[in-house]
Parts: C-alpha cells; structure tokens; sequence
C-alpha cells in the first residue's frame, strides 16, 4: 500500500476518532455499565459502542480489509492474516472505569503483518496521535500537526522510563540497569508509546503480557518516528501470530538512549 493512499485513510478517521472520544466521556459521566470478560478482564457498555464506531467506518474506509477487535470474536480464528486491522476500542479500561485519564482509544492497519499505520487518542487528556509511514508520525495540538521524531526532552543524563507498575520484576529492573534508566514512572494504556515517539520518556519493557491489539497502533507511532519496538532480545515483532499474543516488549526513543 502507497503513501498516498495510507495518508488518505488516516486522515478519513481522525473526526471518527474524536467523536468515539467525546462519546467515551460522555458514557463514562452518564454511568458505565460493567461485565466479567471470560478471561476475567472488564468489559464496559462503552467498550462495546466505541468498538461498533471504530469497526464501521474503518470498514467503510477500507471494505476489503478485515478487522480484528479486542471486543469481537471476528476473524480471530484466521491463521492466515497478512493485511488487516487491529483494533483497542478502549486500551486501560481499569483506569477509564476508575474515572482516569490515561485510557486511549487504538486503531492500527497491518500490512505483510507489521504495523503501518496507527492512531492513538486519549480523550481525557485530548491528546491525539497518529502515523501513516516513516517519517510521518505526529502529534495533533490544537488543531495543528506537531511531528514527532523521537528527539530526547529529558536533561541529558536523565533516562526516564514508564512502567505498567510500581513494582518491577527482576528481569524488567535488569533492563532499566542495562539501559541505564535513572528513574521510572507508572503509567497505564498505549499512551506509554506515545509519550517515549514524543521524546518526554525514553524506555518501556514488559515480560509477555499484552495482546497485538494493545501495542500495535503504538508500535506504528513510535517506529515511524524513529524509535524502536522490539522483544527483550531485540528481535522484530510481526503480528498475526497465533491467539494474538506478544513476546516480551521493549520500546527505545533510539538506539542509545
């Protein structure tokens, strides 16, 4: 798939993207109702309205593409998906119940089964971030593109990394000492991709925890940004794999940090 014609489907989603956002608040403030997920994770009446949203006008957009939702059971059991969409309707649904700010809204398109395109938008803190090809990664600030590159914010010296706990486990501390990460913070959803293509952090790692849908449109904003996103070992990570599930992860602002 063309530069252009990504562009063109990135930019056909964005108001959809927006207004599954305000939607998202507008439920969460009018009180949610919750269900028990078979393998024991929150589903919410929102999760499912902002999945149909989504799931609709990316099928719109792009008919002859499948889609592949955290929410659907559709087209989960194809071991053959090489082209196709991935979608979080609600990435951090823990904190969006929990009345927060950190859960993001995630889309991502596949193509040869790596991540070319994603779109990440965290409604609560009307943060919005999306990425069509390398080099074309940005961040939407009042209505104006801000690219992002990567390039580091921090004071120099200072390795920031975020976390999905306060508590690490050994092989994620060993990591931090490896990389030379001088301080951590806790921070949950996608939006920890976001933050490290911006250059505010600068290292993620986790042992294999989360689904394709919950990294992929991340993985595609921070790589097209010049970042890297590969396993501890720091093999490519390909999507489409059985079940849906990720190796271990590891995302660098660059290479030496």
């Amino acid at each position: 798939m063309d530069h252009k014609t990504l562009k063109k489907i990135n930019y056909s989603l964005i108001d959809t993207f927006l207004n599954a956002g305000k939607i998202s608040i507008d439920l969460r403030n009018a009180g949610l109702k919750k269900e028990i997920k078979s393998d024991n994770t929150p589903v919410t009446n929102a999760d499912l309205e902002v999945d149909k949203i989504l799931t609709n006008k990316i099928t719109e957009v792009t008919p002859n593409i499948s889609v592949v939702s955290e929410e659907s059971q559709k087209n989960k059991s194809n071991t053959d998906l090489t082209n196709f969409w991935l979608i979080d309707p609600i990435d951090g649904t823990y904190d969006y119940i929990n009345n927060g700010e950190e859960f993001t809204l995630n889309a991502a398109l596949i193509i040869n089964k790596k991540p070319k395109l994603g779109i990440i938008y965290a409604p609560a803190k009307e943060r919005l971030f999306y990425s069509y090809d390398k080099g074309y990664s940005f961040e939407l600030i009042r209505n104006k593109e801000v690219k992002l590159d990567c390039e580091k914010k921090s004071k120099k010296g200072q390795i920031k990394a975020v976390s999905y706990s306060n508590n690490l486990k050994s092989n994620i501390s060993e990591l931090h000492k490896q990389f030379g990460v001088t301080e951590f913070v806790r921070m949950k959803s996608s939006l920890k991709f976001c933050v490290i293509a911006t250059g505010e952090f600068d290292f993620y790692a986790s042992e294999p925890r989360a689904s394709e849908w919950d990294i992929a449109a991340g993985h595609a904003i921070i790589e097209n940004a010049g970042g890297l996103v590969t396993d501890h070992d720091e093999n490519e990570i390909l999507y489409g794999k059985k079940d849906f599930k990720n190796p271990s992860l590891m995302l660098r602002r660059a290479r030496v940090l």
